[in-house]
């Protein structure tokens, strides 16, 4: 019996940790836009751009399971039902079947972010390398598309059967600034994609490095001519060298700090129109593009929405208005406003709900542990200022991630003693190898 025993095959059960494996093919495939969509379409394989999409399927059921089912959160239930009425109220708005199903796709990413709520990002450790690797790659690409024309600048393809451009090389202000967009599907795209993977990439490095390749993610960035990509990247690098400098116990703290006073970059469109709405905005000039934004991006959905569905003003007109699925799929494509916000587009679909939503997101991250989410809660606060970041997937992705505390173990049972506790982070050796799990939670399944 017990030669037979040993002869036996050991089993090992392994873990499988679907958010991270669609995190990960969400981000390669979106970092890498221009190229996969180029190569995808001559090969005649235009069906692997929506992998990611089925991976995230499975998401939804696991935010689900996990969030609604297991932790038992009410809120959780509540997102879930509000995006689902959304969806159907959207397909009303906008009046096609195609526009539905484009909206359901485009709100897919926001369950595989929802997914971390109860894990710390830095515990999975393929994926931060596979974050590492697309940030250096990201930045070869840009520096390439300086020197060489790329086969994918102005490719077009199809897709729901809308024709699309997958990048296209122009220039900034008629001027000698060429917006590169490197490997990614446009410039703004591949601005981002650089700034996230080194705001993650860099938490676990020195100094030394963040300063050094830091420096050149702002060259890179120069050339995509994203100024608030540029903008974000060097004040996040300006507040990681102050708190390196703090003493060990403040730190986390400061961290913290900074990512909850992030969230007051959401009044700043609000306070733009107030100063600056009505200001003619030059032609070619540098503050174009912002005023731009105050008297049009910002306002005009509005009146719009007034003219269409004057209740939508409270209740949202649904998920995919005001968005690409109306501008590509719908009859009300000519009403379709380009809404350079996130907090706005958002509002438009969902309405009050969403600012319920923000005010338990806002709450939650009063005891949040984990240093990845409130960076890139403060990264993403600032770049979406000017940015509706809902396509690429990737985009919407993260910033569902960055919001998932919410749903968490811990914060559902301090809403259910309707108390938030605020959390002691635990002792902490220095920013370089800074990872906070969550206290009285386990990593789920091998990384």
């Amino acid at each position: 019996m017990t030669a037979l025993a040993l002869q036996r095959p050991q089993i090992t059960l392994v873990s499988l940790n679907i958010e991270a494996i669609a995190l990960g093919v969400y981000l390669v495939r979106d970092a890498f836009g221009g190229v996969i969509r180029y190569y995808t379409s001559i090969f005649h394989l235009d069906t692997l751009w929506y992998l990611p999409d089925a991976v995230a399927l499975l998401c939804l059921v696991q935010f689900f399971v996990h969030c609604i089912l297991r932790n038992r959160s009410t809120l959780a239930l509540l997102v879930f039902v509000q995006i689902m009425l959304s969806l159907v109220l959207g397909y009303f708005m906008m009046g096609t079947a195609t526009a539905a199903i484009s909206a359901f796709k485009m709100m897919l990413p926001v369950f595989v972010g929802f997914c971390f709520c109860d894990s710390s990002l830095g515990s999975y450790r393929k994926l931060l390398s596979v974050i590492a690797v697309t940030f250096y790659l990201s930045v070869i690409g840009v520096l390439l598309t300086k020197f060489y024309l790329m086969p994918w600048v102005g490719y077009k393809y199809e897709s729901f059967g809308a024709v699309r451009e997958a990048g296209r090389l122009w220039w900034a202000y008629g001027g000698d600034d060429q917006r590169l967009m490197g490997f990614a599907a446009d410039n703004t795209m591949a601005a981002f994609f650089i700034l996230v993977s080194f705001a993650i990439t860099s938490i676990r490095k020195s100094t030394l490095w963040c300063l050094l390749y830091g420096s050149l993610a702002v060259y890179v960035i120069r050339l995509t001519t994203s100024k608030t990509t540029m903008i974000v990247l060097v004040l996040y690098l300006v507040l990681l060298v102050i708190v390196r400098m703090l003493p060990e116990k403040s730190r986390f703290p400061a961290i913290r700090a900074i990512a909850l006073w992030s969230f007051a970059a959401i009044l700043v469109p609000f306070f733009m129109i107030v100063v600056a709405s009505g200001t003619a905005a030059v032609p070619h000039s540098t503050l174009f593009s912002i005023l731009d934004r105050i008297n049009n991006s910002w306002q005009l959905p509005f009146v719009y929405m007034s003219q269409l569905m004057p209740i939508g003003l409270v209740t949202g007109c649904g998920a995919g208005c005001f968005n690409y699925p109306q501008k590509l799929f719908s009859p009300l494509a000519a009403y379709w406003v380009p809404v350079d916000n996130f907090y706005i587009g958002t509002y438009l679909m969902f309405g009050l709900p969403f600012v319920a939503f923000m005010v338990m997101v806002f709450r939650a991250n009063f005891g949040a542990t984990d240093v990845y989410k409130l960076t890139l809660l403060f990264v993403v606060n600032l770049f979406t200022i000017t940015v509706l970041n809902y396509g690429p997937a990737s985009g919407l992705l993260i910033i569902a991630l960055s919001f998932s505390e919410v749903f968490s173990r811990r914060a559902t049972s301090a809403r259910a003693a309707d108390t938030v506790p605020i959390e002691l982070p635990r002792p902490i050796r220095s920013l370089e190898g800074l990872s906070v799990d969550m206290p009285g939670t386990a990593a789920r399944g091998s990384r």
